[in-house]
Formats: structure tokens, sequence, C-alpha cells
């Protein structure tokens, strides 16, 4: 049975840094294109990450861009999304999530597979 439990969420001033993980089961994350999308609360879901498992390219949010870092430990089977000098606006639910296809310059939520029940980031002073 696929399935993604991810980790790490919490309160954080502004500013500060956060490390969300993503461990991965049922599946090899070697072979699977995989990243990070976020809802926050009235607002719809946005696409923040995503590795592709082709060429290893990386799509990074406009805003995120230069602040998060996604990564992966494939002998763990985990992803990982680094959050830094995190703002109020990246309160959100962060969920870890499979695709049929990213890139590093196309993002779309059409090809989401498997996401998992998310992790809430509060970023507030």
């Amino acid at each position: 049975q696929v399935q993604l439990v991810e980790s790490g969420g919490g309160l954080v001033q502004p500013g500060g840094s956060l490390r969300l993980s993503c461990a991965a089961s049922g599946f090899t994350l070697d072979y699977s294109t995989i990243g990070w999308f976020r809802q926050a609360p009235g607002k719809e879901r946005e696409g923040v990450s995503c590795i592709s498992s082709s060429d290893g390219s990386i799509y990074y949010a406009d805003s995120v861009k230069g602040r998060f870092t996604i990564s992966r430990d494939n002998a763990k089977n985990t992803v990982y999304l680094q959050m830094n000098s995190l703002k109020p606006e990246d309160t959100a639910v962060y969920h870890c999530a499979t695709y049929q296809y990213c890139s590093g310059t196309y993002y779309s939520d059409m090809y989401l597979e498997v996401w998992g029940q998310g992790t809430l980031v509060t970023v507030s002073s």
C-alpha cells in the first residue's frame, strides 16, 4: 500500500526555519516524481516544489524560490523540505505527494497521484 507520512510542522516566528520530512512506504522513491504542495485556509492548493524522476530537475514556486530547498534521501525513502526565512504567508498545511509529471519549469495539480495527510506550518509572532 502506497503511503506518505509527513512530519516536522509546527509554530515558528517570522524569519525562522523548519524542515519537513515525508516518509514513503509501499513504493521506492528513486523512481518517483515527488514533491510538496500546500493549502492555506480559504485558499486554493499551491504547488511548492517537486523533483522530476526523469531528469532530476526541480521546480519551485516563485513564492518560495531562494528560501525553500527540496531534497531526497533514497536510502531512507524520505523526501525533505527545508524552509528558511519563513513568512506569515507561508502558513498552511503542507502535503507530500507523488506526481505523474513535473519539471524544473512546469508544475500542475492535474498530475497529482498520491498525497499524505499533511503537516501544519504556522508562521506567527
